[in-house]
Parts: C-alpha cells; sequence; structure tokens
C-alpha cells in the first residue's frame, strides 16, 4: 500500500503556483485576485473559507471576503455577485456552500459569471466539461486528476468506479475518467445511494473514487485487492481528544481497506488539500485568458 500524500502534492504544486502568481503580477501590475461570499457562520463553511484564503496568501494572490448573516435575501445576495462580476479586477468568484433554505444555490450558480466560476459549477462550465473543451473544471475532481498525474496512476483502460451523484464531486468525476484524456479513458460506472448491492460493483473497482458523505461506507469487503482508492469522504464529528474539538473520518474505512489497496488518499491529508489547489488553479488561468478571453 502507497498514501496518495495530498499534503506532499499540494506544497509541490502551490510553489509553481506561487511563481506564476509573480510573474502575473509583473506583467498586469496586481495580483490574481479571489472573492469568496460566506453567508451566516456554519463551523464546517468558515474552516473551509478560511482555508481558501490562507492559501491564496500563501501563493500571492489577494483574496477578499464578503460575508453575510443568514438573513440575507436571495435578491441581496444576487445583487452582490452581479456587482462582483463587472468588477474587472476580480479574477475568481466562489460562493461557499451549503446555504440558507430560503436562498436556491441553482440561481446563485448561474448569476456567477462563468468566465469567474472557478469552483466549476456554472452550467456553462459544466457542459464544456462534459464536451472536452476547455473549461473551469469543478475543483475537488480537477484536484483529483492532478493527484492521478502526481503518481503517474495507470487510468486507461481500468474500470473505475464513482460512489456519489452529486453535481460537486461524483457527476463531473465520472465524466473526467472517461473522456479522451490524461488521466481518463476509463470505463465508468456511477453508483449511488439507490442503487441496489453495491458492493458487486466496487468489488469489480480498478480505481474507486467515494463521495457519498457517509463515515467508513466502504469496507474491506467491499474493495478489490490491489485498487486504487480515492476518498473524498469528510466527515466530522466532535471529540475530545483533538485540539480543534472534532475529527474527520473518511468515507472510507481506512484503517482495514488501506492494506489491501494499491494506493490510498489519507483523511484528513488527501482530497481536501488537492481542493484547493483545483481552485487556485483555475483563478490562475482566469486571470490570464487561458480559457475565456
Amino acid at each position: 500500500m502507497e498514501l496518495l500524500d495530498g499534503k506532499y502534492v499540494s506544497e509541490k504544486l502551490k510553489q509553481e503556483i506561487a511563481v506564476e502568481a509573480a510573474e502575473v503580477l509583473a506583467k498586469i501590475g496586481r495580483k490574481p485576485h479571489l472573492v469568496a461570499i460566506l453567508v451566516g457562520n456554519d463551523g464546517g463553511s468558515e474552516t473551509y473559507v478560511a482555508s481558501k484564503m490562507k492559501n491564496c496568501e500563501k501563493v500571492g494572490f489577494k483574496s477578499t471576503l464578503v460575508r453575510f448573516t443568514t438573513d440575507v435575501t436571495e435578491a441581496e445576495l444576487l445583487a452582490k455577485i452581479d456587482e462582483i462580476n463587472k468588477d474587472a479586477e476580480v479574477d475568481g468568484l466562489i460562493v461557499q456552500l451549503p446555504l440558507p433554505n430560503h436562498i436556491s444555490p441553482e440561481k446563485i450558480t448561474e448569476q456567477i459569471d462563468y468566465r469567474k466560476d472557478v469552483d466549476g459549477f456554472h452550467p456553462v462550465n459544466l457542459g464544456r466539461m462534459q464536451r472536452n473543451l476547455p473549461c473551469f473544471i469543478p475543483a475537488t475532481p480537477y484536484g483529483i486528476t492532478m493527484m492521478l498525474q502526481e503518481y503517474n496512476i495507470e487510468t486507461s483502460g481500468k474500470h473505475c468506479v464513482v460512489v456519489g451523484r452529486s453535481n460537486i464531486v461524483g457527476s463531473p468525476m465520472s465524466i473526467l475518467m472517461a473522456r479522451n484524456a490524461h488521466p481518463g479513458n476509463c470505463t465508468v460506472t456511477i453508483c449511488h445511494s439507490r442503487t441496489p448491492d453495491i458492493k458487486k460493483f466496487t468489488l469489480d473497482a480498478d480505481i474507486l473514487i467515494v463521495a457519498i458523505g457517509k463515515k467508513n461506507f466502504i469496507t474491506a469487503d467491499m474493495v478489490k485487492p490491489g485498487a486504487v482508492i480515492i476518498d473524498v469522504g469528510m466527515n466530522r464529528e466532535t471529540s475530545e481528544t483533538t485540539k480543534s474539538g472534532y475529527k474527520l473520518f473518511g468515507d472510507v474505512d481506512f484503517e482495514n481497506v488501506a492494506p489491501i489497496s494499491s494506493w490510498i488518499t489519507p483523511v484528513p491529508g488527501g482530497v481536501g488539500l488537492m481542493t484547493i489547489i483545483g481552485l487556485l488553479k483555475n483563478t490562475l488561468v482566469s486571470v490570464k485568458k487561458e480559457v475565456y478571453s
């Protein structure tokens, strides 16, 4: 068993991004600029956004956090997004999910200018990705593909099983793994909460990507020996033994699955760190006008 070490890969790629960010500053006289909108004070969201802002600073980006209380109206949020869309010195805009129930995430996502949609959730970017055209790729799947590239994981001709069908991870991940590219050229199966006998499919996976949001959902008896395991799960539980007051668990029973896998991502220290790299890479592509001029 070998670790797919998100910490190692993310630090390496951040150094490369920092060099490119310095080149951008020298060329256009300003830093790449990412704006994040955060509604409310959800603990997980606060942590994720703080990490994104901190990493922007590390690589030489400018970052701006726009905060709203949970009683912000949908109209107010849409208006703010429109204002940021029109700011020529903003290269990337993300709205942290989840949002309060009275706000439609679909409306919010579609309001973001697809040319600044560095989360890669806008229908234009998802559609272009499906056609294998230049676009902003959703940050988590993008991060996973960079990790597979870094470790030279062979994907062509392999059977990739994706557990989870969300628009954020599962669905775009399945498209990326099936496309005619590297990594890609897999035969892809998508499983989800309504799939009967999921074990039948996971046992046949050469590459198993799990994003179902259930602690230790994948157990050792569901994994083919030698499989590559990508665990996207980030399940938080309160803990009296950690400084933060909580502990993270993946969707894969790491302790028992790791010994029979060929490669596996840890939680924490795996995919979560690569998600931020996907976001930074998209922002860099945006400021350099490499996708949308």
